[in-house]
């Protein structure tokens, strides 16, 4: 019996998978590249029909998935939708962690690792979305200069970027070392920083895996932990300091 029961869970999951990844290829392919295509020949702001264009995928993404996983619960707060103009620091432990901040919010744009541009069509998508390459040298340098000097810009009007300072996914649930990057773009543009930790997310896409649990009892959670607003002109001021206060709100 036990074993006839992984077994249909087993199949379970793996149909929820392949529907999430149909919705993922084929649903962008007939339901919103229309979308896209129009927002690029026609809108007076690409980059923000684009994001406002993925922000809808998204919530179609995570609208599937509460309804083929119903075990899985949410506790994601409204009042998250409402931050604005703000550095947001996540820990990450899944795929699913930057596509939850893109449901969260509206505006949004990010750091994208270099060969997620060179992807045929996702590419194109990232680089008129405004997301960000890390490069500082090479074929990317220029485009990551021209989209760190707009930042300032499109976090006053209300963007938020969103960064996971560990650069990759926990397999533990534990923080790993933070990249300062965040903290000093921040101070770049004298922004705030908004703390949030997520859980929940790796036990239901675990990295490394290809399955979603779809049956098991979990979870998810999005926690703004606090919103840490430095004296960036005081005399005083380190982004070190910074990132570990961070750090240790995240922590503890």
């Amino acid at each position: 019996m036990k074993v006839s029961n992984v077994c249909l869970k087993t199949v379970f999951n793996l149909l929820v998978t392949l529907l999430m990844w149909l919705y993922f290829t084929v649903g962008f392919v007939l339901l919103f590249s229309p979308f896209y295509l129009w927002a690029y020949l026609f809108s007076k702001n690409r980059e923000f029909a684009f994001q406002r264009l993925n922000h809808y995928f998204f919530q179609g993404f995570f609208f599937l998935l509460k309804h083929l996983a119903p075990r899985v619960k949410w506790n994601i707060p409204n009042e998250l939708k409402k931050i604005k103009s703000s550095v947001v620091v996540c820990n990450h432990s899944s795929f699913l962690d930057p596509l939850l901040m893109i449901e969260l919010f509206p505006r949004h744009t990010t750091i994208v690792k270099s060969t997620f541009f060179k992807v045929p069509v996702f590419g194109w998508l990232l680089k008129h979305s405004g997301f960000i390459p890390p490069a500082s040298q090479g074929r990317l340098s220029a485009l990551m200069l021209e989209r760190i000097e707009a930042l300032d810009g499109f976090l006053a009007s209300g963007g938020n970027l969103f960064v996971f300072p560990e650069g990759t996914r926990s397999r533990d649930g534990s923080l790993g070392p933070f990249n300062k990057g965040a903290f000093k773009i921040a101070r770049y543009c004298q922004a705030p920083i908004q703390v949030l930790k997520i859980t929940g997310t790796g036990e239901v896409f675990a990295p490394d895996k290809f399955l979603f649990k779809a049956l098991n009892p979990i979870t998810i959670t999005v926690e703004r932990v606090a919103m840490v607003d430095p004296e960036y002109q005081s005399s005083s001021y380190s982004t070190t300091d910074t990132m570990n206060r961070v750090r240790s709100l995240l922590e503890h």
